[in-house]
């Protein structure tokens, strides 16, 4: 037996001073010393049977007290309580020595305990119990020499005047677990009561929680009164602050719920009458005062109303059995007629009524009965249900109308007022207004609805003689007439009916609804019958029913026959037809027929069927049967609903298919195909294809909960999915006696291979491939129990996983995310064999991933990078790539996104690897294999960007997220962008955008079309080159409606202080002509409604200078003359300087502009541009796929090759400065193989010189966009001289200067 630790307590418990025993061994004072002699020893069982399991001391300690022999405590039970189990053992021990007052308590660990000598006072009745069990809280009383006598339990009564000395032990805190109960009468006579002063004997044990109570006796017609001393109360129903709570309850014997009232009131005097109680629920250490009331007593005074009543009420007034005494008394002669149990008042004129108490409306109720309504097949006398409002108002009323009607009347009832809500019999109505209708039926039963205040019910109809009651509460008001009610003919329904041929429909009753018939034909000569008909015929026929609602009263059942010969049905498709009572509970049925050694075969729709018990109904409330007749009577082959696996059953030679449509519900079936079967010696065969994925469906024999008919079998035919196990466990079965033949379970394979089984035996598991399954019945016993089967076919991929190992401890801040979005059900992803819908690897981590029948496509890979930057200062700069994943991951890359984290001072600076951003806007999309979609931190989108635009760098102030999204990741590496950190700009977002000659530029605001943030701003900084103005059109602006400062679009020169233009969203924007770079500035405000954004235009123009025409003409002319007086000494000097020849190209440390200089000697004096031959690699080197052959071509030219294309790699001090490259042409729809000369902007002409062709001046039109520059015409060559603009310098815009 397993005990706990053994605690021992001192007489000084209530300061705590517990110990274990075990702890005490050797002490000075033990519990139980060795060698102690025990004069007597009294051993008592809280059970009636002790335990075999008590330690053989105590066994061997009775027998010796028995015997009134001494025996000695062995050393080893040294400070061990006698408690075993539940059982207690109670010891007085007198021993040679003093014990120091040593109790023997509990072997529970002891967490309240105390220990106390109480005295009730004259008069008082005291009792102390708790809730707990005994072997966990006790209630003791110590007595004895040196407290050596102890006996507990739960409860303890303690008399007046006897002092004793208790012992409260428990395993919880005291406060909470005792509770002490204090009972004292108040003894009144007509005129006085004893004691007069209430008093609280507040000194007993106040560490507890208390109640008072005081009962009150007094003659009748007595009033008590209790004058609260000290502060008044006042009546609540939550606990008092203070601990302190009094009750009072009417009557010992009232059912009611006791008055509540707590300190610090208003209320300074109580009246009660005989068998009154007073109550005090005082909390531990509460405060309280020793005299609470004063008590008086005196002569009762009631009260008295003066009423009239006609003589179409009668008033009964009755008193409450169980609440106080009251006599009501009238003056209708000499004498005062009272009663003091009920009182019946009618046809009275100002009569009084004499109550004997003060508050009648607390003993009394009244009903009034109306007189009866009477009613006619037209009207009713009264029309309408009056009351007097005011009688017997204070009182909680009962008014009660009964109307009588005629046979084929019907009543209608008219509420006025908000309208009525129908409750069941059990609800009650909150404002205590409660209106009941009983309706009494044919048999005689009463139909009864209830009804509460305030809902959408205004009139009722009702059929037959009524009782209508109104509850109304204590001083509830009422409208003087209730209701209104009309008579009129009963309404009955008429419709028109034509039956198909072969169908048969039947009208049958399904409730005891009174006094409705269904009829036929005209009168005089129409047939009526309340519980039955039937409508054979073809024709249409016309149905009357003799009530307003007869689909309350009747159900429908429309069937049709279908015989088969040996090939075929004659309605091939089972349908329900849809027009007829479709308001009504309809059965649709269809008794199908064919030779009896064939079967029926009813295919189900692609949706399938399934199978539920027979008891069930449907969700979608069409709930289909097929019963299949034998010999010995219809057997039930199953209950079906739609959507599910069963694709298709057959049924031997008869049966009928059941569909069961409540009424109102829309009729929508399912199209049943009807063909015959082949032949058949089973009852039923059911065809089931069970689906891929992990499932478990339950089948239930014919007839299921009930017998299996004897002699027949059932077939299952299970369609297997490939890569699944199934597996057959019997949920439910019982087995019959066999009279002859025994029951058996078939199972056969596709092999034809079959296993006979019984029911018990173990049924397959984990196989594989499609199977039958046969239940064959005996011939049974049919006094017992018969055959019946419930199973369940659970299914099971089979297939392997694919695994998937997942390592981002390699890549730093990447993490991956997998989501399925496919449709297909059976793909399964796990995580550390987890099974998620989502997938997230956090970065850093490693996972183990599986996917169990998930194609690639089903399942979307997308990862991420968060790149952090602590530090302006220190941040490097990063190179945006896409990193190489783990390859089991067989999905493709869907998206990949960087987080790019910096501190609130920095800014992200984005450029691309390429040189160039395109914004893709509306009218400037992008085309690219891959695109950039850029948003912050929050979310907010900055704009989606491919390569090779206007856009030379993005500065975001805030967090940026970057995702690139493209077709094919494995021919789209990267980089994608340089991502650097610099100081704080005041802007949100500032674009950096150089404007192509070519093709306008399109710029629009982050978000567009939705709009920018509340209050942000977005610049772009504008670089127009030299001789060039900028044509900006604003092509759409949305201007919102501002809660809190303005919308503000500006346009200022870098160079200039002074704005071009600067707009609010109250202000027309105007186009402009901008002759420099610029700033474009737009700002948002707090908007209140709409939004904020804009598309502009920028379109380069050529600048034109009228003055600098003018002197350039003069200058032409005065340069004309001095060159004719010059002419002579140029051409004798360039003959004798013909051998001196200027270098071909100077490279110096300022400026080079190809076409700047020329040779001084043309190409066509010399042969140093004729080749003998040219080797294909130094001219198409690099556009061979292997470049390492390239490569090996330059180790046989080591020196300087003359006449071979070098790629300039600037001069020592590497100061050369920037070439603006030209700008690439638009991307063009289509790739033409062929050149024309007609494409060529002039005609043709001789052969430029090469010295002009070498020059960024010209180009041939033909060698446009063709890498390998080859001719692919055999025209002339056709040079162009481009703009005069492609050979300025573009303008450095200087960022300091910004």
């Amino acid at each position: 037996m397993r005990t706990s630790p053994i605690k021992e307590v001192h007489t000084v418990c209530g300061h705590g001073a517990a110990v274990e025993a075990s702890r005490l061994k050797g002490a000075r004072a033990p519990l139980l010393n060795p060698g102690v002699k025990l004069e007597q020893v009294t051993v008592t069982y809280l059970r009636s049977t002790p335990s075999s399991a008590a330690p053989r001391f105590a066994r061997n300690a009775a027998r010796s007290s028995a015997g009134k022999a001494e025996q000695e405590v062995p050393a080893e039970l040294t400070g061990t309580l006698l408690l075993f189990g539940t059982h207690l053992v109670t010891m007085r021990i007198r021993a040679a020595r003093a014990l120091w007052g040593l109790l023997l308590l509990t072997s529970l660990d002891i967490s309240g305990c105390l220990q106390v000598t109480v005295r009730p006072e004259k008069g008082s009745t005291v009792s102390v119990s708790t809730t707990l069990p005994l072997d966990q809280c006790a209630v003791c009383t110590v007595s004895g020499v040196n407290d050596t006598d102890i006996s507990c339990q739960t409860f303890l009564p303690l008399f007046p005047e006897v002092e004793v000395k208790l012992l409260l032990n428990c395993t919880q805190p005291v406060e909470s677990s005792y509770t002490v109960k204090l009972v004292r009468y108040l003894e009144c006579t007509e005129d006085a009561c004893s004691p007069t002063a209430v008093e609280a004997q507040t000194s007993i044990l106040p560490e507890l929680s208390r109640t008072f109570f005081w009962e009150l006796k007094a003659p009748e017609k007595t009033v008590v009164s209790l004058n609260v001393l000290g502060e008044g109360l006042v009546q609540t129903s939550q606990p008092c602050s203070d601990g302190i709570q009094y009750l009072v309850t009417a009557s010992t014997t009232s059912s009611q719920d006791p008055t509540t009232y707590c300190r610090g009131g208003s209320v300074t005097r109580l009246e009660l009458s005989d068998q009154a109680v007073v109550s005090l629920k005082a909390a531990p250490k509460a405060q309280l005062d020793a005299v609470l009331f004063q008590a008086s007593a005196g002569p009762m005074k009631g009260q008295a109303v003066v009423v009239s009543i006609d003589s179409s009420t009668t008033v009964v007034l009755s008193r409450d059995p169980q609440g106080p005494q009251c006599e009501i008394c009238t003056n209708t002669g000499s004498a005062p007629d009272c009663s003091s149990t009920e009182k019946t008042l009618t046809n009275v004129e100002k009569l009084s009524v004499e109550f004997g108490c003060k508050t009648p409306e607390d003993v009394f109720s009244v009903k009034m009965n109306k007189k009866k309504i009477e009613c006619t097949q037209s009207s009713c006398t009264p029309a309408a249900a009056e009351v007097d409002p005011d009688l017997f108002k204070d009182f909680k009323r009962t008014v009660t109308w009964d109307i009588g009607v005629p046979e084929r009347t019907e009543l209608n009832l008219n509420f006025p007022g908000d309208g009525l809500r129908e409750i069941s019999a059990e609800e009650n109505c909150q404002d205590g207004y409660r209106y009941t209708t009983s309706t009494t039926k044919n048999d005689g039963s009463i139909k009864t609805n209830s009804f509460c205040k305030g809902g959408t019910v205004s009139h009722l109809d009702l059929l037959r003689a009524t009782t209508v009651t109104v509850d109304v509460p204590k001083g509830g008001d009422m409208e003087k007439t209730v209701f209104s009610i009309r008579a009129a003919l009963r309404a009955g329904r008429m419709m028109s009916v034509t039956p198909d041929p072969d169908t048969i429909i039947t009208i049958s009753r399904m409730s005891e609804e009174p006094d409705c018939s269904v009829c036929t034909g005209q009168p005089p000569s129409q047939k009526c019958n309340p519980r039955y008909l039937q409508l054979r015929d073809p024709r249409n026929t016309s149905v009357e029913f003799t009530c307003p609602q007869p689909q309350d009263v009747f159900t429908v059942e429309i069937n049709r026959e279908i015989d088969c010969t040996d090939a075929s049905c004659s309605g091939d498709i089972v349908q329900a037809e849809t027009s007829l009572f479709p308001d009504f509970n309809r059965t649709f049925s269809w008794d199908l027929k064919v030779v009896s050694t064939h079967a029926f075969q009813l295919d189900f729709p692609e949706s399938g069927m399934r199978q539920i018990s027979n008891e069930e109904t449907c969700p979608d409330e069409h709930t289909y049967s097929l019963v299949v007749y034998v010999r010995t009577g219809p057997v039930n082959v199953g209950t079906f609903c739609k959507g599910g696996i069963v694709s298709s059953i057959f049924a031997r030679y008869k049966g009928r298919v059941n569909l069961q449509v409540p009424g109102y519900a829309k009729l929508n079936p399912v199209n049943l195909k009807l063909k015959v079967g082949p032949e058949t010696n089973k009852l039923a065969i059911v065809k089931v294809n069970l689906t891929r994925g992990v499932s478990h469906t339950e089948f239930i024999s014919p007839n299921y909960p009930g017998d299996f008919p004897d002699i027949q079998k059932m077939r299952w035919d299970f369609a297997v999915p490939g890569m699944h196990n199934y597996s057959v466990q019997f949920v439910d079965h019982t087995e019959p006696e066999c009279l002859n033949g025994d029951v058996a379970v078939e199972y056969e394979k596709e092999d034809k291979k079959t296993t006979k089984l019984t029911l018990t035996d173990a049924q397959p598991e984990h196989q594989q491939g499609n199977f039958k399954m046969v239940l064959s019945n005996c011939e049974t016993n049919t006094t017992l129990q018969g055959l019946t089967l419930k199973y369940r076919v659970s299914l099971m991929r089979s297939g392997h996983p694919v695994l998937c190992t997942v390592d981002l401890t390699k890549h730093k801040g990447v993490s991956v995310q997998l989501e399925k979005v496919g449709s297909d059900p059976n793909c399964e992803m796990s995580i550390n064999a987890e099974v998620k819908e989502k997938i997230f690897v956090a970065a850093g981590s490693t996972a183990k991933l599986s996917f169990l029948d998930c194609p690639a496509e089903d399942v979307r890979l997308t990862a991420s990078e968060v790149i952090e930057c602590p530090n302006v200062a220190s941040c490097p700069s990063s190179v945006l790539t896409v990193p190489t994943l783990d390859s089991c991951l067989r999905m493709p890359l869907h998206s990949f996104t960087w987080h790019i984290n910096i501190p609130h001072s920095g800014t992200v600076d984005l450029v691309s690897p390429a040189g160039t951003l395109k914004q893709s806007v509306p009218g400037q999309k992008c085309k690219r294999a891959s695109s950039l979609h850029v948003a912050e931190g929050d979310g907010f989108p900055v704009g989606d960007f491919c390569s090779n635009g206007t856009v030379q760098k993005v500065q975001v102030h805030a967090n940026v997220s970057v995702t690139v999204a493209a077709r094919d990741f494995s021919k789209v590496k990267g980089p994608f962008l340089n991502v650097s950190v610099s100081q704080e700009i005041p802007e949100a977002i500032i674009y950096r955008v150089n404007p192509k000659l070519t093709s306008p530029t399109l710029l629009a605001t982050p978000n567009w079309p939705q709009g920018m943030k509340p209050f942000s701003t977005v610049s772009w900084i504008v670089a127009v080159p030299s001789q060039h103005k900028a044509q900006l059109h604003f092509l759409n602006v949305s201007q919102p409606k501002c809660g809190d400062r303005h919308t503000g679009i500006s346009v200022k020169l870098l160079e200039s202080e002074e704005e071009m233009m600067s707009r609010r969203e109250d202000q027309e924007v105007e186009n402009l002509l901008v002759p420099g770079s610029f700033y474009l500035n737009m700002s948002n405000c707090i908007i209140e409604d709409g939004h904020f954004g804009a598309v502009a235009k920028i379109t380069l123009v050529k600048s034109s200078n009228l003055t600098a025409i003018a002197l350039g003409i003069a200058g032409a002319v005065l340069l004309a003359l001095i060159v004719l007086g010059l002419v002579c000494f140029f051409t004798k000097k360039k003959q004798k300087d013909k051998k001196n020849k200027q270098p071909s190209i100077y490279i110096g440390q300022g400026s080079f502009r190809p076409g700047d200089r020329y040779f001084s000697k043309a190409r066509s004096d010399n042969e140093s541009h004729v080749y003998d031959s040219i080797d294909d690699t130094m001219v198409y080197g690099h556009l061979l796929p292997d470049s390492s052959y390239a490569d090996s071509m330059s180790d046989h030219y080591k020196g300087s090759q003359p006449d071979s294309y070098h790629t300039f790699t600037g001069t020592a001090n590497k100061t050369m400065p920037i070439i603006k490259e030209p700008d690439p042409e638009p991307e063009m729809d289509g790739f033409s193989s062929f050149l024309s000369p007609l494409d060529s902007f002039m005609p043709p002409r001789p052969r430029t010189p090469i010295s002009l062709q070498d020059s960024l001046g010209f180009q041939d039109s033909r060698m446009v966009d063709n890498e390998l520059y080859t001719f692919k015409s055999t025209g002339d060559m056709n040079t162009i001289r481009l703009s005069a603009a492609d050979l300025e310098p573009q303008p450095q815009v200087i960022e300091d200067s910004l």
